[in-house]
């Protein structure tokens, strides 16, 4: 809503968007000091003041920006002072008094986890933050982290074209019982069948850093949206809810995070809680995906060095 797929819509039209969400039963909201920086932590606090006992919130502090200008430098920032100034940040953008869900928005290499979920677990103890996340962290740092204060949730990439996290990321979260929320669940859009290898996107949109959705392999890809749109049609249903469904399906303790900027997106994404998957369907959507290799990385090289695994 605020940067990163071109220019941001109007944000009085956001800001009545989220708060239809809150009308049609959603209470978990994601965002991050760094989108904007602090635009978006703004627009949600904003939205959300008047009902704020009936939702969760979820902030996110790591990179290095600067808590009183919000001037983004290169890299990662998680020491503690810095922890500790962000979300004093966050809490006033926010216009709230505590934060349901603080992850660390990428693992910082120069700072010792044990001191990250140490410092957090200050701040739950002050009552500034409730509960402790993670994004993007490998299965080492999250047992490291979760022993020195208890980790909620871990958010992370997956869907039906990104499933790498099923091989050692969800068997540990299972294990330790900690949430995991999806983020791009729909493939940054791309499994909703609306996107194809002649799609422009405008100039500030990040998708084009991605390899994945170079033209050429989103040519390639294209096969597995193929297979999506296949069988939902076949179910009745639009191939983002079949997206959508196969994720809720894995299991209970998974909740993705779908975002858009129109009600009617977000609407049909909701509609995807309705839809059930048989063992037939599900069997059959692993069958068709298992034959296609999706090409491209999912994120920029530069990108790529943030990630913790």
């Amino acid at each position: 809503m605020s940067f990163g797929l071109g220019p941001a819509p109007d944000r009085n039209d956001m800001i009545a968007l989220i708060r239809a969400a809150v009308a049609h039963g959603v209470t978990l909201f994601d965002t991050a000091e760094v989108y904007g920086p602090f635009t978006n932590e703004a627009l949600v606090g904003e939205a959300l003041k008047p009902m704020r006992q009936d939702v969760v919130i979820a902030t996110k502090f790591g990179w290095n920006v600067d808590p009183q200008t919000g001037t983004q430098s290169e890299g990662l920032n998680s020491r503690p002072e810095h922890i500790r100034a962000a979300v004093d940040g966050s809490l006033r953008r926010l216009q709230t008094s505590y934060i349901d869900l603080l992850y660390q928005h990428r693992v910082d290499p120069s700072v010792p986890i044990e001191d990250v979920a140490g410092t957090v677990k200050d701040l739950i103890a002050a009552g500034k933050v409730r509960h402790f996340g993670l994004s993007e962290a490998g299965v080492r740092t999250i047992r490291s982290a979760h022993a020195v204060q208890p980790v909620t949730a871990v958010q992370s990439e997956y869907s039906l074209w990104w499933r790498e996290p099923e091989a050692e990321i969800v068997p540990a979260l299972e294990e330790l019982g900690i949430g995991f929320v999806p983020f791009s669940p729909l493939g940054k859009g791309f499994l909703t069948g609306q996107i194809n290898e002649t799609t422009t996107f405008s100039d500030n949109d990040f998708r084009n850093t991605v390899p994945r959705f170079s033209p050429e392999n989103r040519k390639s890809n294209l096969a597995l949206v193929d297979s999506v749109q296949r069988i939902a049609k076949r179910k009745s249903v639009t191939p983002a809810q079949l997206a959508l469904a196969w994720v809720l399906a894995q299991h209970p303790w998974i909740v993705p995070i779908p975002g858009t900027t129109k009600l009617q997106r977000m609407e049909e994404n909701l509609a995807a809680a309705e839809v059930e998957l048989t063992p037939d369907d599900l069997r059959e959507i692993d069958e068709a995906s298992a034959t296609i290799v999706v090409q491209g990385a999912r994120y920029s090289e530069a990108s790529q060095r943030w990630i913790d695994r």
